[in-house]
């Protein structure tokens, strides 16, 4: 029945459509009054129900759809940003933080002070060592001869002076005998002086021959003669004594520059054998056995892990609020999940800049103002040595809250 409905409404629109163009021309006698076939019911009822399925029944129900997603999404924007509102208020605004940080140690290059061949090398590379370890060994067999010699001639040196020693020891005697004899020969001067003068009492008077006179003046003359030579020989003593004590001295000096001479030796000798001067590790190991090296020569590098620190550049701008004692976090990119503590240790005297090869010249007439940079040294409280590794790269954030209480 729905069918037989449906075919004179289609035949109606075919109908009307074949009449539209001649509307268009003008109206004609005979169908300007030609009446309009009225449409089907059921043709009607369908098409209603179609308009209904495929309008806009559905709109309503997407809008609060919509609706919904929006108010969640604008409620956890609006969680989100208080909670970041309220850190930046009590937490944020306090910490002062840097990526242009590296960790840092005091490291040695470790390099000979005598020249030589490489005879052994002890350690191999990245190995830990403990202060006083061998590290590397140079062929000793010429600073051994230098030792020996040295110590030879210091040797007989040792010798001239304990030779000197004696001779003087003799010449004291020597001029104890020589007062001696002045004594001797100063009494025979006054026995002599005293009997030739009694002689020439005598002979004045008559009672002494001109014989004994003349043997008495030659006897006290003689005396005389020897009180000189005594003194003479006294004299002698003496000089021959302070000569042989100069002697001593200049031998003794002599002896202070070969005891030098055999220290350097025994340093030189000694510095063959090239120790850690600190606990560390090797790194940077570039010296085989058979290589000639020679003072100064680069040899290894020595790395105290137990020292490290960390250098952070900070802007001109933050330092205002950063002071020596502050905590610092520091996280590592090599392992960002465990961050560590630090704290402020000292400020660089000048930034970055000036310690460069080539620092800014700005009284030129092409000026670009650059915010300068200042390097904060961190000292590390606790650290892993596996990670905490000289030249890492570390986000440092200063807590400025935490300043001390000495501190204004």
């Amino acid at each position: 029945m729905a069918e037989a409905a449906r075919k004179p409404a289609v035949k109606a629109v075919q109908e009307s459509a074949e009449i539209a163009p001649l509307h268009a021309r003008g109206p004609s006698p005979s169908t300007a009054e030609a009446p309009k076939a009225p449409p089907a019911a059921g043709a009607t009822q369908n098409d209603s129900s179609t308009t209904g399925s495929d309008g806009d029944g559905s709109k309503p129900k997407g809008n609060d759809r919509r609706k919904k997603l929006l108010v969640v999404a604008g409620a956890i924007a609006a969680v989100v940003i208080f909670y970041y509102g309220l850190n930046w208020l009590f937490v944020g605004r306090y910490l002062v933080s840097t990526d242009n940080a590296y960790v840092g140690a005091d490291m040695s290059i470790v390099a000979p002070r005598v020249s030589g061949y490489v005879a052994n090398v002890s350690v191999p590379a990245n190995a830990k060592v403990k202060a006083g370890d061998v590290l590397v060994t140079l062929d000793d067999g010429d600073y051994r001869l230098a030792v020996e010699q040295a110590a030879a001639r210091l040797a007989t040196q040792d010798a001239s002076i304990e030779r000197l020693q004696k001779q003087i020891v003799a010449a004291q005697a020597a001029v104890e005998q020589s007062k001696a004899s002045l004594a001797a020969t100063e009494a025979d001067q006054r026995k002599a002086d005293a009997d030739f003068a009694r002689t020439d009492q005598l002979t004045q008077n008559q009672f002494a021959s001109k014989a004994t006179y003349d043997a008495v003046r030659a006897a006290r003359d003689r005396a005389q003669a020897m009180v000189l030579q005594a003194r003479a020989a006294v004299a002698a003593a003496d000089a021959n004594h302070d000569v042989l004590k100069a002697q001593k001295t200049e031998a003794e000096r002599t002896r202070r520059e070969l005891e030098a001479v055999l220290a350097k030796a025994q340093r030189d000798l000694d510095a063959t054998v090239i120790r850690a001067p600190f606990d560390g590790v090797i790194g940077n190991k570039s010296v085989q056995v058979g290589d000639y090296v020679s003072p100064g020569k680069r040899l290894l590098a020595l790395v105290p892990l137990q020292g490290v620190y960390v250098d952070a550049n900070f802007k001109e701008t933050q330092l205002s609020s950063i002071q020596i004692g502050q905590k610092v976090k520091l996280i590592l990119d090599a392992d960002s999940a465990n961050p560590l503590e630090g704290v402020v240790d000292s400020f660089a005297p000048a930034s970055g800049a000036l310690f460069s090869l080539l620092p800014p010249e700005n009284a030129t007439g092409n000026f670009t103002k650059i915010v300068q940079r200042l390097t904060v040294r961190v000292r590390v409280l606790k650290a892993d040595e596996r990670l905490l590794l000289p030249g890492l790269s570390v986000v440092a954030t200063v807590d400025t809250r935490t300043t001390p209480k000495d501190k204004p």
